[in-house]
């Protein structure tokens, strides 16, 4: 199997969705506590002491009072948009015509997409992120490039490319029929090897014709097991768009729903400003929304509602929404969902916040039994976090009376310099 490491610090992970139930009743918490890993899974979590005595052939890697934690999963991210995170200002749409665009016309170009792979990749590790579900580009080096950079660092990731045939620029669109043959050829190439899922990804309605939702949703049907990911009411302007694309619809999850892109393995990211009649179906679907606070307020969309919506059945997962959203860092999203939440009056608990960026973005994945926890026979990624990083957060965490006041202003505060460790797969990554 390979060599034993048992990693030590205060280990914590969650049991259920403090969403669910009253959050002190959802936590696995050991303030000397140990992990056993090996092989690239986790064999053992519990006290320390008991598990050194039980394996003393392990290797025993000390994080002193580093806090061990699931490692972090951004559920919706546009890898291509790394060098053009923070662009200044505009709506969606000026923003997608002004930025996004002309910088997804380099992934035309394998050598550039490489490049831009390993960045991100390097980027996101050094934040604690072990796993994202990302966008690509139309092209296909797009997607060969990060399942390629992925693969050889043996990271649980999932991708697609991003289809589009109107409401784009040459160069930028395919057809209904690439679309579907694209994504069909990638699809089978790469999912299911290693630790790489395939994403059938339509990027929204607006810039895709009836044909190519269907030829997609036709795709979908024929291989349910994979996840289906797109965009679902971020603006206001844009539900106004969709309404006069698709006259005939009921709502904007309608364009979806009459395509067959609706399902239990949908991720449909950001999903503000919906209609009841949309909530119903989503939960009836048992389908999974993705909040995307930084880029909700740095693009000014609007503000999820947590509260409402994890009072049905629809699964929530956490994301950064690399380039939309100012920050790789899933501490930073997580700082930015408690902000939204106090604007709606529903602050979240520490508890909540960790939970959405690893435990909960797992199960919006439907992977809640792979990644996003420590349990006995999962992937062993996992991240660390000094929770005295810095002179502001230090001050704050010696005053803690208990785990929460010691990691809610790292949470609030903390940066790349806070990720005290990081293993993918069984490996030290950082």
């Amino acid at each position: 199997m390979g060599e034993k490491v048992l990693m030590t610090g205060r280990v914590m992970d969650f049991t259920a969705d403090p969403f669910k139930a009253p959050w002190a009743d959802c936590v696995s918490y050991e303030e000397h506590g140990g992990l056993l890993i090996e092989g690239g899974q986790i064999l053992a979590r519990g006290a320390a002491d008991a598990l050194k005595a039980d394996h003393p052939d392990a290797r025993v890697v000390d994080y002193g009072k580093g806090l061990i934690l699931p490692g972090f999963v951004d559920a919706h991210v546009h890898f291509p948009q790394t060098a053009m995170i923070a662009s200044w200002g505009k709506r969606l749409i000026d923003w997608l015509n002004t930025y996004t665009f002309p910088e997804e016309m380099k992934f035309a170009s394998l050598d550039y997409a490489a490049e831009i792979a390993a960045r991100y990749l390097d980027l996101t590790t050094a934040h604690g992120t072990t796993s994202m579900v990302s966008f690509c580009t139309i092209h296909p080096e797009s997607v060969e490039a990060f399942f390629a950079e992925a693969g050889k660092r043996g990271q649980r990731v999932v991708a697609g490319k991003t289809c589009m045939d109107r409401n784009a620029p040459e160069g930028l669109r395919d057809t209904a029929q690439t679309a579907y043959d694209q994504s069909k050829a990638l699809l089978e190439k790469w999912h299911g090897q290693g630790r790489i899922g395939y994403a059938i990804t339509p990027r929204f309605s607006p810039t895709s014709t009836p044909e190519q939702l269907e030829a997609l949703g036709a795709l979908w049907a024929e291989h349910p097991e994979v996840l289906m990911q797109t965009h679902l009411s971020e603006q206001t302007d844009e539900i106004a768009w969709v309404k006069g694309l698709y006259p005939e619809a009921r709502d904007y999850l309608d364009t979806y729903e009459a395509y067959g892109l609706l399902g239990r393995n949908g991720l449909y990211g950001h999903s503000i400003h919906l209609e009841p009649r949309e909530i119903a179906r989503l939960d009836e679907m048992g389908a999974a929304m993705v909040h995307c606070p930084t880029s909700n307020t740095f693009i000014g969309s609007g503000l999820f509602d947590m509260k409402g919506i994890t009072q049905t059945k629809i699964r929530v997962g956490l994301a950064t929404d690399t380039g939309g959203g100012s920050d790789f860092s899933m501490l930073r999203t997580m700082a930015a969902a408690y902000e939204v939440g106090q604007l709606r009056h529903n602050p979240l608990h520490p508890a909540q916040l960790l939970w959405l960026a690893t435990a909960g973005s797992a199960g919006a994945l439907g992977m809640a039994d792979r990644i996003g926890t420590l349990a006995p026979g999962s992937e062993a990624d996992v991240v660390v976090l000094d929770l005295a990083s810095t002179p502001a957060i230090a001050q704050r965490e010696a005053q803690a009376g208990d785990i929460w006041e010691a990691v809610f202003p790292t949470i609030m505060m903390g940066d790349d310099r806070a990720v005290q460790a990081v293993w993918i797969g069984g490996r030290a990554a950082l």
